[in-house]
């Protein structure tokens, strides 16, 4: 048995001695109970609340629209679930740019109504204030840089970002940042492959990412993508390792079938 499956409970200390043996980390999404234990149960270290419930549960086209009461819903579920992975949920839009006590109050109601490990937060450099706060009262936050949901209509466009110096140097400085302010891991979205080793090599704390190639501390995926469930989203970073849509499609199209011929229940399924 490996050292990782002997952990009882994956912690940010444990997170940064991965990366210090390089060990990566395998992190991915969940918004409800059931899910959320199944994900948990199979070894992942790594669960992240996304706001992406808001395409993915309630079909909106961007995660800007769920509240924070939606998140708090969703991440009470997943932590009643999970024994062993990490629980981190993201600050959704509108809890915390800009005023660094309404950050500190969105994220203390996160810890304290839901049980979660940690919070995450997009941006750099322009929300250090309300990271710092949040820091202060002992909650720890994962930064996120790089393609920034919340931020889609400032960007215009989902394409890989930081591809020009200019970008990639402040992607640098702002993981920088984030480091310097205490944050104890970073997602980095969707740049390039040379940029996420670099950051991942500049910096001491774990680097996970999306879209960011194989040089960076570990991986995250939303597990409806990754399963299969969802359809309509294929970027060039999705692998899917399963095709659960279509296995569902044929289950609930046999079910119909049994119900309409008068074959389900069968005697064995009466009392």
């Amino acid at each position: 048995m490996s050292t990782q499956n002997k952990i009882s409970r994956i912690t940010t200390r444990v997170l940064l001695e991965m990366k210090q043996r390089g060990t990566k980390i395998a992190m991915l999404t969940a918004y409800d109970y059931s899910l959320a234990k199944i994900v948990d149960q199979a070894g992942i270290d790594i669960i992240l609340v996304g706001d992406s419930a808001a395409t993915v549960m309630a079909g909106y086209e961007t995660t800007l629209p769920i509240n924070l009461n939606e998140m708090i819903y969703h991440a009470s579920s997943v932590v009643r679930a999970v024994k062993r992975s990490l629980v981190v949920v993201d600050l959704p839009f509108g809890s915390y740019q800009g005023n660094s006590k309404e950050a500190l109050a969105s994220a203390v109601r996160i810890m304290k109504e839901t049980g979660a490990h940690a919070i995450k937060m997009e941006g750099g450099k322009e929300i250090s204030e309300s990271i710092s706060r949040i820091l202060t009262a002992g909650i720890p936050v994962m930064g996120h840089l790089g393609l920034t949901p919340q931020s889609i209509f400032k960007f215009g466009t989902y394409v890989v970002r930081a591809r020009e110096k200019e970008e990639a140097d402040k992607l640098i400085e702002d993981a920088k940042i984030l480091q310097d302010l205490g944050c104890f891991a970073i997602v980095v979205e969707k740049i390039p492959s040379t940029l996420g080793r670099q950051v991942s090599g500049e910096l001491k704390i774990p680097v996970i990412g999306i879209g960011a190639g194989d040089g960076v501390d570990g991986q995250v995926l939303v597990t409806h993508d990754m399963m299969g469930i969802t359809q309509d989203f294929s970027p060039r970073f999705l692998r899917r390792y399963l095709h659960l849509s279509e296995e569902m499609d044929h289950a609930v199209k046999a079910y119909i079938a049994d119900v309409k011929s008068g074959d389900f229940p069968n005697a064995k399924e009466q009392y």
